[in-house]
């Protein structure tokens, strides 16, 4: 369940709740209910956090997740409108997959993966849930995938070099392997070599000589 959910049209965020789940607790009289939210919050443009909060009404339980995601925004680092590269995580029973796409190509994700990624600002994107259909550990491996993304100019910094440097790494790819060289031939190689080939006893010579016979 996903849907957009909105009480201050000012804030520069976009809400979106992930999931609503209800707890029931059995006590003396009864049964006692309580809900938890999870809630995504961005501003699609580069901002993105999620939250989980629990109370016993559902407003409150928003309110209270919506809150915790504000204060866990994290920065996604884009090249254009897309990721920097592929990303593969595991954070507890989730593993996600999130590959860069071609402008144009649009959001391919679905479930709670895709409010995510649309909330973050990411235009192009694939992604992919290999592990637990958990909305709650799905979000949160998301979150970290996102976060753990770095760009040319970032790597470039930590490593004291250009960033033309690193790009122009990125865009030649790895170098290839040095071919081993060949081996020399041996002695015994080069004598085979001379040797002279010998006619074999069953040619059409050997065939006219039995004939005549």
């Amino acid at each position: 369940m996903s849907y957009q959910y909105g009480r201050d049209q000012r804030s520069e965020f976009t809400e979106k709740v992930v999931h609503l789940n209800r707890v029931a607790k059995v006590v003396k009289g009864g049964r006692r209910f309580s809900f938890s939210a999870l809630v995504v919050v961005g501003d699609q443009n580069g901002r993105v956090g999620a939250g989980l909060g629990k109370a016993g009404e559902v407003p409150e339980a928003i309110r209270k997740a919506v809150e915790s995601a504000k204060k866990h925004l994290i920065t996604v680092p884009m090249v254009g409108t897309t990721i920097p590269h592929e990303i593969r995580l595991k954070k507890g029973a989730a593993k996600v997959l999130l590959k860069p796409a071609a402008p144009g190509t649009g959001i391919r994700s679905g479930g709670a993966m895709r409010a995510v990624v649309e909330l973050s600002g990411v235009k192009d994107m694939i992604t992919k849930s290999l592990g637990t259909n958990n909305p709650v550990n799905t979000v949160r491996a998301t979150i970290a995938a996102l976060q753990a993304l770095q760009t040319a100019d970032s790597i470039a910094q930590a490593r004291g070099k250009p960033a033309e440097e690193m790009e122009r790494l990125i865009r030649r790819g790895r170098k290839p392997e040095p071919e081993a060289p060949a081996p020399e031939p041996t002695v015994a190689d080069q004598a085979t070599a001379e040797e002279p080939t010998l006619a074999p006893s069953g040619g059409p010579s050997g065939r006219n000589e039995a004939g005549a016979s």
